[in-house]
């Protein structure tokens, strides 16, 4: 397995969700692009499947198509694209009439959310035990997409420099620590060994809204309205947020002129540093000076995160034949013997609960890292998926927020040039302007 091949394929995903809303572009005839099959029902004997993905995340997809080649005579293609073009390629193929069978894609698209095929059969079914939290629902409560796998805000720490100031932290979610417990003892690591900061946290509005989860907030919710607006405990936690950027425990560089959290965490002169999962591929090789640790998430008292998706699965009605062949594949895929085996290939955290997974890494760090977050995911509150399923109804409505205000605002109030309760409300405004009704 390939941990920066896999970790470069969520990075690539995770970047085209934040940037795929509706997408504008001209109507190119593609051909040669939908299922092989008897459009007027008959027995379809070839699916095409559309990913953009690492040669390593392929990997597992290729193995599915191969089995189901041999357990049912159907032909899947397996065709990756590049991750540069591909919500345009499926835009233009919609246009065209020339949408492949299956897609894993980086987000829904109004041109196309009338073909999609339900998936209600595959979520409703109790023994794939899927985490319906990260499913996108249509208006009418179908299901209209399933992550193939899930990313995950993620605690990391330097376990070199907590063992030299004799600080204890927990492993397991079952025992974690507040936001204040985590930072007193951060600090007190700090304060032991002359280390710069406590802590270094991405300038990030997915891991602002985590903290915000985990202290009993909702962050910027839309209301039946549609406006947005921001509860008590929202701007308590932005508040208390704010506070430990003080460039002792926090750093005012990173969330105030661009400064590299990970470059900060990895010089080996931070505890601690509140990232994604998806940086432990980096850590796994590129630290080398000092012991890291994951650590389980604070909870306060919430047990949650932020989590997306590394990329949603749909099937299209291409035909009545080729929508249930597309169906029949995905229902197979998602039972739990093929779903542990494309995890395990292709180094996931799965959407699916209770998932015995053995992955193929190399690093201790990196294996015990993995076995953390998969026992954090089945104990997070269904919060940790909302702003994955807000994204998804935006994106049928024909919007997206193509400019988060978070980090802006919220470096205004770091330096002093606002109030936090003033920040909360410059992004609940920004979100209403691009989002709200």
């Amino acid at each position: 397995m390939n941990l920066s091949s896999r970790f470069r394929g969520i990075s690539r995903r995770r970047r085209l969700l934040a940037a795929t809303g509706v997408i504008a572009a001209a109507a190119v005839a593609l051909t040669g692009c939908s299922a092989g099959g008897d459009s007027s029902g008959g027995d379809v004997k070839k699916l095409t499947l559309w990913l953009s993905s690492s040669a390593a995340q392929q990997k597992g997809f290729d193995q599915l198509s191969a089995d189901y080649k041999k357990k049912t005579g159907i032909t899947v293609d397996v065709v990756n694209i590049p991750y540069s073009g591909y919500a345009t390629k499926l835009h233009n193929a919609a246009q065209a009439n020339a949408l492949p069978d299956i897609a894993n894609v980086p987000a829904l698209d109004p041109i196309w959310k009338n073909k999609l095929v339900d998936l209600s059969s595959i979520t409703d079914t109790k023994s794939n035990n899927i985490n319906e939290s990260y499913v996108a629902k249509g208006t009418d409560g179908k299901t209209l997409a399933i992550p193939s796998d899930v990313t995950s805000t993620g605690l990391f720490i330097n376990k070199s420099l907590w063992e030299k100031a004799g600080v204890s932290f927990p492993s397991s979610p079952d025992s974690t620590w507040t936001w204040p417990e985590f930072v007193a003892a951060a600090d007190k690591v700090r304060e032991s060994t002359g280390a710069k900061y406590s802590l270094v946290y991405d300038a990030s509005p997915s891991r602002l809204r985590a903290q915000v989860y985990e202290m009993g907030g909702k962050y910027m919710q839309q209301g039946s309205d549609g406006k947005f607006s921001a509860d008590a405990a929202t701007k308590k936690a932005v508040d208390y947020f704010v506070g430990l950027n003080d460039d002792k425990t926090m750093p005012k560089s990173v969330w105030t002129s661009g400064a590299d959290p990970s470059a900060l965490f990895q010089s080996g002169q931070v505890a601690a540093y509140w990232s994604g999962v998806w940086q432990v591929s980096a850590f796994a090789t590129s630290i080398t000076s000092f012991d890291w640790a994951s650590v389980p998430t604070p909870a306060q008292p919430v047990q949650a995160a932020d989590v997306n998706a590394g990329g949603l699965v749909v099937g299209f009605q291409n035909s009545d034949a080729e929508g249930k062949a597309a169906k029949s594949f995905l229902e197979w895929m998602y039972e739990p013997a093929q779903y542990k085996k494309l995890a395990e290939t292709n180094g996931y955290l799965p959407v699916e609960k209770g998932l015995d997974i053995t992955y193929d890494f190399t690093s201790q760090a990196a294996l015990d890292a993995f076995d953390l977050y998969n026992k954090e995911l089945e104990v997070y509150k269904p919060i940790s998926g909302y702003f994955l399923q807000a994204q998804v109804k935006w994106a049928l409505d024909g919007k997206s927020i193509t400019t988060d205000p978070t980090v802006t605002e919220i470096g205004k109030a770091i330096n002093g040039q606002q109030t936090s309760a003033e920040a909360v409300k410059n992004i609940v405004d920004g979100y209403d302007k691009q989002v709200g009704k």
